[in-house]
């Protein structure tokens, strides 16, 4: 029997479903690391003496790196292979979250915080190591596990690393619970490289034919994607306009500008990098065959927008939002705002499950639809609201947004296979910039037209997927001895 073949077991740690649980115990590990600062926030701020601005910041700063390196990881998975990139990934983090655990002063913390965006970008490699086990009917599932539990590692840092933190006591405990979770993301990274492969015995592992830009099969589809690539560098934009004197004032207006123009020249040797990557379609047309559909690829990076970018902005504000509109303990609060992103566990394998039973635009139409109404709903969400069922709203409303990006992930993989680390790479950094505009537009409105705002953003996503086509039947990959192979994706 082969590894594809192999019955899908979750309690079993063989064959493709021993890769599934290494895949998504290593992204709950960067989840850890990357957010091991949030539930000890408060702590860190008294202990190195940090101001209210400085926190938002460090706030900013932790997801700054994360949307280029996302991009970057996917380029590079594609080209050497999850298992080589992933244990990199796992061992190069522990550095920076030690030199945090070290950090006397809010520069040292900065830039360490900064550095840990990177960490982030692990969530693409995986994406490409679970579909290269398993087969299609399988594949949203499995994406859905990974996803869900591994997501669940930021969770699991706000419940444990404040007790950990105790337990090592002094003022200095949590200096202990973040070194902790870098020396658990070091050890992984042996862990990881001596149980994986990137395929399954005998199955080949497709790169693509160059490296430093995404493939693409049309003319079109290249212009399309320099379109595509204008929010992520707007977002680093809008990044940089925060911590400017216009934002918290962290950098002076000439360092401002400075990476202003730095981002521009980096668009610019951006698309010229796309365009040596893709400058054959120009004289001649892709083969039918070896073809695939851009508009794919952006239809899921804005839902991903919608879905990924909304959890992650929510997340961060849930418990000031309930405290503010029930005047609650902010303790009591965080408590009943973890309920949303515990939802994680089971929500987004269901989106996975459900993609792969009913199909994957019909998944996503249903859910981006809920969704929509999941946000409108907590924008009515005032203080005559049974606080039960304000926390219900929220849960109700996280069902949809988490199994909304367990199907857009159910889909990605189907796309193009020697390109799945790149096009990951690109859905997911939309993610990221969703939650940098959604926090922004926070900053300038109240909690209700905030959740509005998403409930738009949601409908756009609604109308876009309406472009998207079922992937059915079978796409070509070429082989390093230019053989070609067909793969089922339906």
């Amino acid at each position: 029997m082969s590894v594809q073949s192999e019955k899908f077991n979750l309690f079993s740690f063989t064959g493709k479903m021993k890769t599934l649980h290494m895949s998504w115990i290593a992204f709950f590990i960067t989840f850890f690391v990357w957010f091991n600062h949030a539930p000890l926030m408060g702590v860190i701020a008294e202990s190195l003496g940090l101001t209210r601005g400085e926190i938002k910041t460090l706030l900013i700063l932790n997801v700054a790196l994360t949307i280029p390196a996302r991009v970057l990881i996917g380029m590079l998975t594609d080209k050497y292979g999850p298992r080589i990139v992933y244990s990199a990934i796992l061992f190069l983090s522990a550095f920076p979250c030690f030199f945090f655990a070290m950090a006397d002063t809010f520069d040292q913390a900065a830039i360490a915080r900064f550095a840990l965006g990177f960490v982030g970008a692990g969530f693409v490699v995986g994406i490409r190591m679970v579909s290269e086990w398993f087969p299609a009917n399988e594949l949203g599932t499995a994406e859905g596990i990974y996803g869900g539990w591994g997501n669940f590692g930021s969770a699991a840092g706000a419940m444990l690393l404040p007790t950990i933190a105790l337990l090592f006591g002094g003022e200095d405990g949590w200096r202990y619970a973040v070194a902790l979770t870098g020396a658990i993301s070091l050890v992984f990274s042996f862990i990881w490289y001596k149980n994986v492969n990137d395929t399954p015995k005998g199955s080949t592992y497709f790169k693509p034919k160059k490296i430093g830009g995404l493939e693409v099969t049309s003319k079109g589809d290249f212009w399309f994607l320099l379109v595509m690539k204008v929010p992520m560098y707007a977002a680093l934009a809008l990044l940089t306009w925060k911590l400017s004197p216009a934002g918290v004032s962290t950098i002076s207006e000439l360092f401002a500008n400075s990476i202003y123009v730095g981002l521009v020249v980096l668009y610019i040797y951006d698309c010229y990098k796309a365009y040596s990557i893709n400058k054959e379609i120009f004289v001649k047309e892709v083969p039918e065959i070896h073809r695939y559909k851009f508009k794919q690829v952006a239809v899921l990076n804005i839902l991903y927008f919608a879905t990924f970018g909304s959890e992650l902005a929510v997340v961060s504000m849930l418990p000031l939002f309930f405290a503010d509109v029930f005047e609650l303990d902010m303790v009591y609060a965080g408590l009943l705002a973890s309920a949303y992103a515990f939802m994680n566990l089971a929500s987004r394998p269901a989106g996975g499950w459900l993609s792969d039973r009913f199909g994957r635009k019909t998944v996503l139409l249903i859910l981006t639809a809920g969704l929509a109404a999941g946000y409108g709903l907590m924008a009515m969400i005032d203080s005559s609201w049974p606080l039960f069922l304000a926390v219900a709203a929220a849960m109700a409303c996280s069902f949809f947004v988490q199994s909304g990006e367990g199907a857009v992930f159910a889909a990605v993989p189907l796309i193009k296979r020697r390109l799945t680390g790149q096009i990951a790479g690109m859905t997911g950094a939309y993610g990221n910039v969703g939650a940098v505009v959604y926090l922004t537009v926070l900053s300038l409105v109240d909690y209700s037209t905030f959740f509005m705002v998403i409930a738009g953003t949601a409908i756009i996503g609604f109308v876009t997927l309406l472009m998207m086509e079922e992937p059915k039947g079978q796409i070509a990959e070429i082989g390093e001895d230019g053989s070609v192979q067909m793969i089922d994706v339906s």
